[in-house]
C-alpha cells in the first residue's frame, strides 16, 4: 500500500479536524441564509470543541462578507437602511478599541457575557413581549456600540438580532438588514484584526476553501426561508438566539 495521502490544512489542522469543521461550515452557512445571522456563533461554538478558534475568527469574517455577496441581488430592496446606518454608527465606535483589547485577553469572558445578556433577552421575547414605542437611531447607535464590542469575540450578531426581534420588523426586512449589518461590522473589524497580527495568509487560505460550501449552504438557506411562514419567523429566531446563547454560556464555562 502506498503511502498516506497528506492533506495541508491552514492552521495546522487535521483531516478529521477538516471535515468537521467543514460540516459546521456548511450546517452555519444554512442558517444564515434562512435567517441573516447567527454564522459566526454557531460555527466558533462548534470550532471550539475540536480546535482554539481564535485564528479562525477573521475566517469567519471573511466567510460573512462572501456570503452577501451571494444574497446581495435578493436583500438589497428589503434593507431598512435608517435602522442599518444608525447601528453601524454605534459599531464603528466600538470595533477599534475592541478588537485591540481582544487581541491581548481571552475571548471566552466576553463570550460569556454577552451570551448571558442574550439568552436572558430570549426569554423575555419567547414570553410575547415586544417593544411597543419606536426606537429612534440613538437607541440603534447604542445597540451598535454592544454589537461592535460583542463583535471582538465573534458574536457581534447577537446582539442586533435580539434587539430587532423585539420591535415589530418584517421577515424580509429584518434579515436583509441583519446581513448589511454583519457586514459592515466585519469590514471594520478586519484591518484592525490584521493590525494586530491576527489576519495571516492561512485566513486568505482557510476562506478561499470554504467559499463552495458557504455557497451551498448559503443558497440552502435561502431557499427555506423562501418557503417559511412570516408569522413563524419571529419565534424561530428568538429559539435560535436562546440556543446559541445556550451553547455559548456552557462552552464557556466548561
Amino acid at each position: 500500500m502506498g503511502p498516506e495521502m497528506q492533506v495541508d490544512l491552514p492552521f495546522a489542522l487535521t483531516a478529521m479536524q477538516g471535515l468537521f469543521l467543514a460540516a459546521a461550515l456548511f450546517f452555519a452557512a444554512v442558517i444564515r441564509g434562512y435567517s441573516g445571522f447567527g454564522f459566526s456563533a454557531i460555527f466558533i461554538v462548534i470550532a471550539s470543541m475540536v480546535t482554539n478558534p481564535l485564528p479562525l475568527i477573521p475566517v469567519v469574517f471573511t466567510c460573512e462578507i462572501a456570503m452577501t455577496a451571494f444574497q446581495a441581488r435578493g436583500i438589497r430592496a428589503l434593507i431598512d437602511w435608517h435602522r442599518a446606518i444608525a447601528l453601524l454608527v454605534g459599531a464603528a465606535i466600538a470595533v477599534i478599541p475592541a478588537v485591540a483589547l481582544m487581541a491581548r485577553i481571552e475571548p471566552t469572558h466576553a463570550r460569556m457575557v454577552v451570551s448571558a445578556l442574550i439568552l436572558l433577552l430570549s426569554l423575555i421575547l419567547l414570553s410575547g413581549w415586544q417593544l411597543r414605542r419606536p426606537i429612534g437611531a440613538l437607541g440603534h447607535a447604542g445597540v451598535g456600540i454592544l454589537s461592535g464590542t460583542a463583535n471582538a469575540a465573534g458574536v457581534g450578531g447577537l446582539p442586533t438580532a435580539a434587539f430587532l426581534s423585539a420591535q415589530a420588523m418584517p421577515p424580509a426586512a429584518f434579515r436583509a438588514t441583519m446581513i448589511v449589518f454583519l457586514t459592515g461590522i466585519d469590514l471594520m473589524a478586519l484591518p484592525t484584526m490584521s493590525a494586530h497580527g491576527l489576519v495571516t495568509s492561512e485566513t486568505a487560505w482557510a476562506a478561499i476553501m470554504a467559499f463552495p460550501i458557504l455557497a451551498l449552504g448559503v443558497w440552502c438557506g435561502s431557499r427555506g426561508f423562501a418557503r417559511a411562514r412570516p408569522d413563524g419567523f419571529r419565534q424561530k429566531v428568538v429559539i435560535l438566539l436562546a440556543t446559541l446563547a445556550t451553547i455559548s454560556l456552557i462552552r464557556a464555562m466548561f
